[in-house]
């Protein structure tokens, strides 16, 4: 099963034009600076945008077909959409705008109770609160709870931490996973943040001006020279690791198919699989191994591409070490003294390893 939406959209100055086919599970996020068209697209895939000789199928179940006159209404998709504000009612308490929710499925199967989404969420102690107490990441997390007791069977986030600030983001982003981890309802999850999209996202759609410029597993993508430009500053990969235990001096080891990583200790089961991330911007190269050093991750590695990176002067570099892919951003400068060019054996230095989840 897959989520297929094809749409057409001319405003004048601004155009969607989009073919997609998203894996029907799992966080499939879309990423682009503003005015690249995601929320227009989320809105189209949703039916609150109607794009003449557009197409919508969730699987089998087709929402927008105009080729053969068909157009499901917003409020007859079993769709939810959590927006950037949480929209609370006011004069209902966090239970009554739950159970408002319930009241609001179009299906009786797979609906979870308050009591499991409450839980799942967090939200137990605050089900007899007024909303106009809670902090901005507890009114949000209410918001996706009510959202997912209308029984939706696909799960529509438009930038739902933007609102926040960092301290809230943190406290809110765990929950996030936690939909990721123990739900089966597939996500499209509009963000402009690459840091969420690392942590959260399976799938990655790159948009940009009403385009699709890349669409696939989010770590291939990540680890595609041609499509770094798309991150600036943000540009790295994440790496699938597994998590062996933790040293005394409180670092954690990362094992990956070929090598080994250490990372700020996280609680996590030895034997988990976990996600991390490196930026390139943290990875440094040496023709030699750095002996006399801080940096704890030393890595042998292959150059295979190399590109310009913005700003001028510098340099993008794709490594391969064991089975994973890694990107350097060097200037150009060290790039012609130390002579890298693709197939230079070197040494990666990690600065820092994120360990996300």
């Amino acid at each position: 099963m897959s989520i297929r939406a094809r749409f057409h959209i001319d405003r004048g100055g601004f155009a969607l034009d989009v073919d997609l086919d998203l894996p029907a599970q799992g966080v499939s996020a879309l990423f682009g600076h503003s005015g690249s068209g995601k929320t227009t697209l989320l809105r189209a895939i949703a039916g609150l945008e109607r794009a003449p000789g557009g197409y919508m199928a969730l699987g089998g179940e087709i929402w927008q077909d105009e080729a053969r006159g068909i157009f499901v209404p917003t409020w007859q998709r079993a769709v939810g959409y959590v927006f950037q504000e949480a929209s609370l009612f006011p004069h209902l308490s966090v239970r009554g705008n739950l159970e408002f929710g319930q009241k609001r499925a179009r299906r009786k199967e797979g609906q979870p109770s308050l009591g499991a989404v409450a839980e799942l969420l967090g939200i137990l102690p605050l089900l007899g609160q007024d909303p106009a107490r809670l902090s901005g990441g507890e009114r949000q997390r209410v918001a996706i709870a009510r959202t997912l007791l209308a029984a939706p069977r696909l799960l529509l986030m438009d930038e739902p931490l933007a609102a926040l600030d960092l301290k809230r983001k943190l406290e809110i982003l765990p929950y996030l996973e936690r939909l990721h981890d123990e739900l089966s309802l597939p996500i499209v999850y509009v963000s402009h943040a690459a840091d969420e999209v690392a942590r959260l996202a399976d799938h990655l759609v790159l948009l940009d001006a009403g385009r699709v410029s890349a669409s696939g597993p989010l770590g291939e993508l990540l680890a595609r020279i041609d499509l770094a430009g798309a991150f600036d500053e943000d540009a790295g990969v994440v790496v699938d690791a597994v998590l062996t235990g933790h040293d005394e001096d409180g670092m954690a080891r990362l094992s990956f198919p070929g090598g080994m990583l250490y990372a700020a200790r996280r609680e996590a089961v030895p034997g988990s699989r976990v996600r991390c991330r490196i930026q390139a911007r943290d990875v440094s190269l040496a023709l030699e191994r750095p002996r006399a050093t801080s940096i704890a991750n030393i890595l042998p590695a292959e150059v295979r591409e190399l590109a310009p990176a913005g700003p001028a002067g510098q340099v993008m570099v794709r490594l391969q070490t064991g089975e994973i892919a890694l990107l350097a951003r060097i200037s150009e400068r060290s790039r012609r003294e130390l002579g890298i060019v693709p197939g230079t054996h070197v040494w990666a230095q990690v600065k820092a390893v994120a360990l996300l989840a």
